[in-house]
């Protein structure tokens, strides 16, 4: 798509990642990417690298609303996605500002474990995700795991989060897609289900080291799409497809699980 040429912006609501594979980095990343400019608001910093994090530090809840509140002032902000929000007053506040946000489409990507096994998420401020934010949302895009805890019921075949997807829906969020790559099988199985239909989106399992900030990248590539004015299936579909292309062109990095390649497309 090349770069941003219609003035339209993307706003991240998510924490920092010193490696720079995951969070805020994979988002402003994808949304160059993409050909959307990217403008952010930090929630959290934290130490990590591809191995394991060492530390996180959440940013004051009032500071996080007074960076969207500065960036939606002066920028044509079609789409917001949130990644990691730390703890239960930062995603109060959020849902807070949201209600003056409402016609700005919301993706939601419900950062709880890191890919190295670390939580990310306060326990009190899952329950706000659930039935705060999610009721503004356009699409919540959990993994397996993120899904087992939303539904709250294990994840073990396709069935499994065909249910799933419908138990989250009654939060009042407009759709869902659970990423598959975690289920056992030859192919990543994504499910789509916006109330009327469940889609399945398939694309090859990809054997890589290089998987570190997949889902902040997917929900993020979506983010970009719906800014550009895509509807939500082309939008998800889209950005499978950059993800699989991120993994195939990623370089080992780190001793861990290493990046994607955000630029591949270039």
């Amino acid at each position: 798509m090349g770069p941003p040429r219609n003035g339209h912006a993307a706003l991240t609501v998510a924490g920092s990642d010193s490696g720079g594979g995951a969070g805020i980095q994979a988002d402003l990343k994808t949304f160059a990417a993409l050909g959307i400019h990217g403008v952010c608001a930090v929630t959290a910093v934290t130490a990590q690298n591809t191995v394991v994090v060492t530390a996180v530090e959440p940013i004051s809840a009032a500071l996080v609303v007074a960076q969207i509140t500065a960036v939606v002032a002066d920028f044509n902000v079609r789409a917001i996605k949130t990644g990691m929000l730390a703890t239960r007053e930062i995603a109060d506040a959020l849902c807070d500002t949201l209600v003056l946000l409402s016609d700005v489409p919301l993706v939601v990507d419900p950062v709880m474990i890191a890919t190295s096994g670390d939580r990310l998420l306060d326990n009190d401020a899952i329950e706000c995700i659930r039935t705060r934010l999610l009721p503004h949302a356009r699409l919540v895009t959990p993994n397996l795991r993120e899904a087992e805890i939303l539904a709250d019921m294990p994840i073990a075949s396709l069935a499994d989060a065909r249910r799933a997807t419908a138990r989250i829906r009654l939060t009042g969020v407009a759709a869902v897609v659970i990423t598959g790559g975690h289920l056992d099988g030859p192919d990543a199985i994504d499910l789509l289900d916006d109330g009327g239909t469940v889609v399945e989106l398939r694309g090859p399992k990809l054997e890589s080291l290089s998987t570190h900030g997949t889902g902040c990248t997917f929900s993020a590539a979506i983010a970009a799409g719906l800014a550009h004015g895509r509807d939500l299936a082309d939008a998800v579909a889209a950005a499978k497809h950059y993800v699989e292309g991120a993994i195939r062109h990623a370089s080992p990095l780190g001793r861990g699980r290493g990046p994607v390649h955000h630029f591949w497309n270039k």
